[in-house]
């Protein structure tokens, strides 16, 4: 027996080296560059009249340890669309990036001594490697890292832009800073105090424009981790107040940061939702990361002080039942209200064991500072804490006289920071009330079924709600509310107003690794923009890459940044317009989510080294068509879930401010969103519960009753992402190396829908590689190597089914349902082996099989197209339409029942008339044997696949 396979086999090595050489001539033709329409790529004879369209994958992080087989998952189907779309005659603009700027490559520069640049750069090199070895059909030319000087020059260039605008309000959008220090001098706009701009003192002038923009410097409070001498994220705390990195404690300190003014587009980031092709599940966590209420802010007088306490609550109607007042830790009138004795008749229990009311503040802040807001906010009941200030404010509709505390469970970073505590409908109010003895009133009236030892929070009409002006009284919730909006506006005491959870983006990072800030300091501490002719400002050279760090108990200690260190280029002497100069650079620098905030807009004209993108360019790629609404953007944008939040709203963010200083056209970067899902893998634990690697495990047994070894010794098994943690890493290289790109190409679309997760196994690759080598076979010969196609008539039969194919593979290309257009190419190749069987292959048939195959298996199929004798790429052919009328079945099958049971199928005309079918069923001999002597009641037809006849 000869086990020798055939020479011309489609073996993983002959796909090697098919892939390799396409891959080479590709990018040799540049066959898929993307003409523009200005600039040094301009070719409008090539664009002619090919519909655009822009297709972008989320920026991929350059890790040390490369792609694993769940990352180019949505890179492969963005591919699949961009090859599609090509062949439908459009002229696809697809490339892809690299976000390589943040923390880890940071922190392995500490490690190692590398400069982070080195080991980015290296990454890069690894995953261009890796894309490339795919089939990927990028605009090469187009591709970019964020570090790279002459991208982030454009980096800095916005940040600018958005430092010298404001947000007018009543314009409802941005406009340059010119324009405000105009309408200041005009008195169009009012100065903060109202007095005339003239009257204005120069430090008073400079306040007041600072205090506008939209990226401004202030003091706010931070998540400051000593230990690791950096400032850290919400997302970077744990429960217990440490850091994820370290274990190190975390304190909360106000610092001098960059803010972004993020919250002047509250409104507009919201109500443009719902102009975005967007799934609703994004939709709705943005809408709730930016928590728009409706509500009223109301003020509250101190007792014996000029000090009014602004609260902000979406339940005004409530407020007959606040019996005490809460502000958080950090509020800044907490100073003003502590006072220097406690009032005569205080709890015990409210001065927290201190003489005074300063004294148990000041140790009550501390303790507060060594948690972080999750843990505040998480807290039960019996954990709840707090101390008297020693003030009292007056409740401005009952006029009661109400003790101030201040507690952490309450956080400046939302609404005041400062609330009206309602223990009657509030449960953290309640708990509060309850331990520290203080009183509640109930203003709504509760079910019959509520626990009276807790707060309701149900509905119910009002009760203990009155006063000589004003009853709540009987009165349903909204109703009540706008009475109370409307007493306390009469009185000057509130205002119906709408409130945010959205803060504003916090934008500095004590860290090396991160884009500089085109800002520095002159001799008085006053900051002053850099001029676009000294942009970019690059990142010096430096010995150390850690920030300084602290003993981790060090609450009082400041950070300082690792460009600290670097003092001559810190310290610099520059000519802004009044002579030379010395001024202090920012050392602080952006955070990773910077160059992500524009790049799809850089990927339109990335040569471009005058603007950061010509108008036309943008216009084309990304202008808002005909559609009415239509927001402009990148056509389809594919990425993960994880970014629903943070990188799609500072983009948008970013892209708005652009839109209305007149940089753009495009209302929206992305006008339609799609997050496909992930990868998971078996992962398998040995006794003591850590991974083994999955790859070492041996299986054993069938079906339900398989057990499993590593080692000789029994593990569990799981399911789990992917990734070095669980030892169950696949790459992109052995999958090509066992089976080839295209295979893996065909088995990762042919998984499952795109937009779910699914669990990989290797061996199941098989099945995407024995359709290739049918493929192959139903074109090649393998054992002479030589075309096997006839010019033969296909069969009526393989004809429709071409139809068939061509009409179902397009309607799922074009829906991203890849898997089921990859069944469908299965089956139409099935049928093709099947009736050349021993004869060539049908020309007609074969080609256009080919090139439907192609976006998947982008490699074979310009190889087959080769053979067959074309000289140019595929990648332009026309996508194969549907003949119409080979759509149509010359005869379907129609069930006839009699009471319900089938007695007869018949072979009908698809158009068959309603009569005319039930005439054809009257007259078959099995229904008159099963019908017999009775009478035919009724008959139910639905032409042309059903009749029932009902006798009796």
């Amino acid at each position: 027996m000869n086990d020798e396979q055939p020479a011309h086999r489609y073996s993983a090595a002959l796909a090697n080296d098919i892939e390799r050489a396409w891959q080479d001539r590709w990018e040799e033709q540049g066959v898929f560059h993307a003409p523009n329409p200005a600039g040094p790529w301009a070719d409008p004879e090539a664009i002619g009249g090919r519909p655009k369209f822009f297709l972008q994958d989320m920026f991929p992080y350059p890790s040390g340890a490369g792609l694993h087989v769940g990352h180019p998952l949505g890179f492969i189907a963005t591919d699949v669309y961009a090859r599609y779309r090509r062949m439908s005659g459009n002229n696809v603009l697809y490339t892809m990036g690299f976000d390589a700027f943040g923390l880890p490559a940071e922190q392995y520069a500490v490690q190692t001594g590398q400069h982070p640049r080195k080991t980015t750069e290296d990454n890069i090199q690894t995953y261009t490697r890796q894309l490339r070895q795919l089939g990927l059909s990028h605009d090469k030319r187009r591709a970019f890292a964020t570090i790279d000087p002459e991208f982030y020059k454009w980096t800095q260039w916005i940040f600018l832009q958005i430092y010298n605008a404001w947000y007018d309000e009543r314009a409802g959008k941005a406009r340059p800073i010119a324009e405000l220090v105009a309408g200041f001098e005009s008195g169009d706009v009012a100065t903060p105090d109202g007095r005339p701009w003239a009257q204005l003192t120069e430090d008073e002038r400079r306040d007041a424009v600072d205090n506008r923009r939209l990226a401004y410097k202030k003091e706010v409070p931070v998540n400051w981790a000593p230990g690791l001498g950096t400032v850290v994220a919400n997302e970077e705390v744990t429960n217990e107040g440490l850091t994820e990195r370290g274990d190190m404690p975390v304190f909360q300190r106000n610092l001098p940061q960059w803010m972004m003014r993020i919250t002047a587009y509250s409104d507009r980031l919201i109500d443009d939702l719902d102009r975005l092709d967007w799934p609703e599940s994004i939709k709705s966590m943005q809408r709730n990361w930016i928590g728009r209420s409706q509500g009223a802010a109301v003020q509250f007088p101190v007792e014996g002080a000029d000090e009014r306490i602004e609260v902000f609550t979406t339940r005004p109607d409530t407020i007959f039942g606040t019996t005490f007042m809460v502000l958080a830790p950090e509020h800044p009138l907490v100073d003003a209200l502590a006072a220097e004795a406690w009032p005569e008749g205080t709890e015990a229990a409210w001065t927290g064991g201190a003489a005074n009311p300063r004294e148990a503040v000041a140790s009550y802040r501390l303790a507060a500072s060594r948690k972080s807001e999750l843990e505040r906010q998480t807290e039960d009941a019996k954990a709840k804490t707090g101390v008297f200030t020693g003030a009292f404010a007056t409740n401005p509709v009952s006029g009661q006289r109400i003790p101030v505390f201040i507690a952490d469970y309450v956080l400046m970073g939302y609404g005041t920071g400062a609330v009206m505590a309602v223990p009657g409908e509030d449960p953290r109010d309640w708990d509060f009330a309850k331990k520290y003895d203080l009183p509640y009133i109930r203003t709504v009236q509760p079910s019959e079924e509520h626990d009276e030892d807790t707060a309701y929070t149900g509905a119910g009409a009002k009760i203990n709600s009155s006063n000589d002006s004003i009853s709540l009284d009987g009165k349903e919730i909204d109703e009540a509310k706008q009475i109370v909006i409307d007493y306390l506006e009469q009185r000057g005491a509130g205002r119906g107003t709408v409130t945010y959870k959205l803060r504003d983006w916090l934008f500095s990072r004590q860290r090396y690794w991160g884009e500089p800030f085109p800002i520095v300091y002159d001799e008085n501490g006053v900051a002053h923009a850099l001029p676009e002719s000294m942009l970019p400002v690059e990142l010096p050279e430096v010995a150390d890459y850690s920030p300084k760090t602290y003993e981790p108990d060090d609450a009082e200690s400041m950070p300082e940044s690792p460009l600290d260190r670097a003092e001559d280029w810190v310290e610099v002497e520059l000519d802004l317009g009044d002579g030379p100069r010395k001024y202090r650079r920012e050392t602080n620098t952006m955070p990773n989510w910077a160059g992500s905030c524009w790049y799809e807009i850089r990927y339109t004209d990335p040569a471009n080294t005058q603007r950061f993108v010509d108008a036309e360019c943008e216009r084309y790629w990304m202008g808002p068509n005909s559609t009415p609404g239509d927001t402009g953007g990148v056509d389809l944008y594919v990425g993960g879930v994880e970014h629903a939040v943070l990188h799609l709203l500072y983009s948008r963010f970013w892209h708005k401010v652009l839109f209305d200083l007149g940089y753009v056209s495009s209302e929206e970067p992305f006008r339609r969103l799609f997050n496909q899902g992930y990868v998971q893998a078996f992962a398998y634990r040995d006794h003591r519960g850590q991974p083994v690697p999955a790859a070492e495990v041996e299986e054993h047994g069938d079906g339900e009753s398989m057990t499993f070894t590593w080692r000789g010794q029994p593990v569990s098994r799981e399911f789990g992402k992917m990734g070095k943690s669980l030892k169950n890493v696949v790459t992109p290289d052995e999958m090509c190396a066992t089976f080839g790109a295209d295979t893996f190409r065909v088995y990762e679309m042919s998984m499952g829908p795109l937009d779910q997760s699914r669990v990989w196994e290797t061996r199941a690759a098989v099945g995407a590689q024995r359709f290739l080598q049918r493929l192959w076979r139903n074109v090649i010969d393998e054992d002479t190597g030589e075309v096997r196609v006839s010019d033969a008539e296909p069969s009526p039969e393989l004809s429709r089914a071409l139809a068939k194919a061509a009409d179902g593979v397009a309607k799922d290309y074009d829906s991203l349902q890849f898997n089921t257009a990859i069944a469908k190419l299965i089956e139409l190749n099935n049928a093709l082996t099947k009736e050349s069987a021993g004869a060539g292959s049908p020309r007609a048939v074969v080609e256009q099989l080919v090139l439907m195959t192609a976006p998947v298996a982008p490699h074979i199929a310009e190889e087959l197209w080769s053979r067959l004798g074309h000289e140019s790429s595929l990648a332009f052919e026309a996508f194969p339409a549907a003949d119409p009328a080979l759509l149509v079945d010359e005869a379907v099958t129609c069930v006839v029942q009699v009471q319900g049971k089938v007695r007869d199928r018949l072979q009908v005309p698809p158009d068959i008339a309603d009569d005319e079918l039930e005439a054809l069923a009257r007259q078959s001999e099995k229904i008159r044997n099963a019908v017999g002597d009775k009478q035919i009641r009724k008959v139910i037809v639905r032409a042309p696949k059903l009749v029932n006849l009902v006798v009796g």
